[in-house]
């Protein structure tokens, strides 16, 4: 059904992505019941509304753009102040409970699977896209698609209930830090951390700095040099290691402009630490830019396509996200993690390194945004191989 604003009405979505962005970033901030909701979880709901309700598309070429260019730029302004000879220490622990996490998602495709597919036509095709995506990210998805030959209706009806399960397991993992249940039962540090330097008010931890032109040209200009050299490199290599055969890992991790972004800007933060860790601004941009993400995040969840159209792969997909967030749990309570690593870990195999990334930035948890991006750039490798074993073993 055409929604009431067409996908190409350019002007009049990036109005609603970005006034959708910093109304949920005012409300956050001027009232306590936001403030407890996060704004990157109101920003969803915006547009998850807008588009439920028919006033704008779930797919349109202004979405994409903020996934090429909004969340590139973000990503080096929200790394200036990560110190690479942290980074090895710190990202060791939580590739342990990524792997754990990614075991669960293949657990949840397998059960699954022989719950569902007396039901649902090429089954085994969707848990082998699911399990790339799961682990990996959407080029995982993708990439599995093609390899399964699914239908162009089979992957349409998969990703809209891709997009509207993940869009409401993020508002699980965002809520989670606020439940006296996991509180209880887990450690959190950064939890604590940031509700005493903020005081338990994200105003306060917002409030004015003097920030002046030069700062502004700085941050723009560092992030948009960065983000150009690493796409350079990356496609550079993309070409020269090709997706198939022996190069394939060559390909996915020297090809992959997030990873060479996440590890130029560590370098430079690193080397010139007064330029960038003390670099005014830099947080503030970064973070408003992510909240206009999240908002992109809620447009393609259309529950009406759901269900009309493919309700037991919605089904499918909470059964794999359930075993997943339930094994990392288990785990990361034997184990001893924190709930800030699970929740981290569940959200890098589900959504992505950038998903990952910005809710440890929505939540303050600074100190895992580099680790978190690393460790998901390698759910890119994994996720195929994942997704490759599980279509295998299920056909």
């Amino acid at each position: 059904m055409a929604s009431f604003i067409s996908a190409d009405n350019t002007w009049v979505l990036w109005a609603l992505l970005v006034g959708d962005a910093a109304l949920a970033i005012w409300l956050e901030q001027r009232y306590k019941w936001a403030s407890k909701i996060t704004g990157c979880v109101l920003a969803m709901l915006g547009t998850m509304i807008l588009s439920n309700v028919g006033l704008i598309p779930t797919v349109s070429p202004v979405y994409d753009s903020v996934w090429d260019y909004v969340v590139p730029l973000a990503i080096p302004l929200l790394l200036f102040q990560c110190n690479i000879k942290k980074i090895g220490k710190e990202s060791g622990k939580l590739l342990i409970i990524f792997l754990i996490s990614s075991v669960g998602t293949v657990l949840g495709a397998l059960v699954g699977f022989f719950m569902l597919n007396r039901f649902v036509p090429n089954l085994n095709k969707v848990a082998a896209m699911f399990s790339g995506t799961y682990v990996g990210g959407s080029v995982n998805f993708a990439a599995m698609a093609d390899t399964f030959a699914a239908s162009g209706e089979l992957s349409s009806q998969a990703v809209v209930a891709d997009n509207l399960l993940m869009a409401l397991y993020f508002f699980v993992l965002i809520a989670m830090p606020a439940m006296n249940f996991f509180r209880k039962h887990y450690s959190h540090p950064l939890v604590d951390e940031v509700e005493a330097g903020m005081n338990k008010s994200s105003e306060s931890y917002w409030k004015a700095k003097p920030i002046s032109l030069q700062n502004i040209a700085f941050c723009f200009a560092a992030s948009t040099i960065i983000v150009a050299i690493a796409t350079t490199i990356a496609n550079f290599f993309a070409k020269l290691f090709p997706a198939e055969g022996a190069s394939f890992v060559l390909n996915q991790l020297l090809g992959n402009k997030y990873l060479i972004m996440t590890t130029l800007t560590m370098i430079c933060a690193t080397a010139l630490p007064k330029v960038f860790n003390d670099a005014p601004g830099a947080n503030e941009i970064g973070t408003f830019l992510i909240h206009i993400f999240f908002a992109v995040i809620g447009a393609p969840a259309s529950i009406m396509n759901i269900i009309t159209q493919a309700p037991l792969l919605l089904v499918y997909a909470l059964i794999i996200v359930s075993f997943n967030m339930l094994v990392t749990l288990i785990f990361g309570k034997i184990f001893h993690f924190s709930l800030e690593e699970v929740i981290l870990a569940s959200n890098a195999n589900i959504g992505g390194p950038t998903t990952a990334a910005a809710m440890a930035i929505s939540k303050g948890w600074n100190k895992l945004v580099g680790p978190v991006l690393l460790i998901g750039t390698l759910g890119y490798v994994l996720g195929n191989y994942y997704g490759i074993l599980v279509g295998t073993l299920l056909s």
